[in-house]
């Protein structure tokens, strides 16, 4: 998987970037459907900007492959035990009731790393548990988008970014998303960054086969948002 500056060199930015106060309504929604768990573990964790709304409903478990977001997560979540580790590959030999994937699950860009990871969340699964995937989008839903953002920190630092995401060959498994960052340390000093991310996407059928295959039940769920987009498809795997 491709090292990105987005999650190592500049995680510092990562509360700047996508501030936590962002997540407060999908991760709502993602705690109505992993209910009624008690513990969860949460693969792709990130900055922990999911994890500072979860915790108050769960007892959470994170995992991501960036130690970069892993330290900026543990700042906003240093009572959670946080593991650096691979979504593909990383075995805790611990079950748990539930398991969430959130958006790093689309930086599966081939079906067998999909797959893999689908497996990772199987076997961290209690029977009669549940998992539950976010991708961004899937192909019946795609479509090229801008998008821009960030906000002024209390220290003096600031971000402005600007995104874009296409889909130069609607033939394969991957999307491109291109950010523009501009980076204002606390002295004053404007730093440009650009960097380009390739992303997985599966249509709906795909998703439920490699559930199913793995052994989960399937079910998409369709996102309940007041944002001003299109609601994205949640799939849950429920595990007998």
């Amino acid at each position: 998987m491709t090292a990105h500056r987005f999650y190592g060199d500049l995680a510092p930015w990562w509360s700047l970037i996508s501030p936590a106060e962002d997540y407060v309504e999908e991760a709502a929604f993602a705690a109505s459907l992993l209910q009624p768990a008690r513990t969860v573990l949460e693969l792709g964790s990130g900055g922990g900007h999911n994890a500072v709304h979860l915790k108050k409903l769960f007892d959470l478990t994170l995992v991501d492959l960036a130690p970069g977001m892993l330290a900026e997560s543990r700042k906003i979540n240093p009572e959670l035990s946080h593991h650096q580790g691979d979504m593909r590959t990383i075995r805790l030999k611990k079950q748990f009731d539930a398991v969430f994937v959130h958006d790093a699950i689309d930086y599966m860009t081939t079906e067998a790393d999909l797959r893999r990871a689908i497996e990772t969340a199987y076997v961290h699964t209690k029977s009669d548990g549940h998992a539950v995937f976010v991708p961004d989008a899937t192909t019946e839903i795609f479509a090229p988008e801008a998008d821009h953002g960030g906000v002024d920190g209390d220290d003096g630092r600031g971000v402005r970014f600007l995104s874009w995401t296409y889909d130069p060959d609607p033939g394969d498994t991957t999307t491109v998303t291109d950010y523009a960052f501009l980076l204002k340390d606390e002295n004053g000093q404007v730093t440009a960054v650009h960097e380009t991310h390739v992303t997985g996407l599966y249509p709906r059928d795909t998703w439920q086969r490699l559930l199913r295959e793995t052994g989960f039940v399937p079910e998409a769920v369709t996102e309940v948002t007041s944002e001003d987009r299109t609601p994205r498809t949640f799939f849950v795997g429920r595990k007998y």
